[in-house]
């Protein structure tokens, strides 16, 4: 794997765990998370509004 591969990668997945804190980050506060940062993580964003809470 080259180098730009390697940091390709490494971004990728910064980017991932920053999507995945930043809707964490909404729920845990009660809001809704943002549908780009939902459809960056592979959830549908309707389906995810569809989800009851207890």
């Amino acid at each position: 794997m080259s180098t730009r591969q390697h940091h390709s990668r490494l971004g990728e997945l910064f980017m991932l765990l920053g999507n995945a804190i930043a809707a964490a980050s909404a729920v845990s506060h009660g809001r809704q998370p943002y549908a780009g940062n939902l459809h960056r993580l592979g959830i549908d964003p309707e389906e995810f509004r569809r989800i009851n809470r207890f």
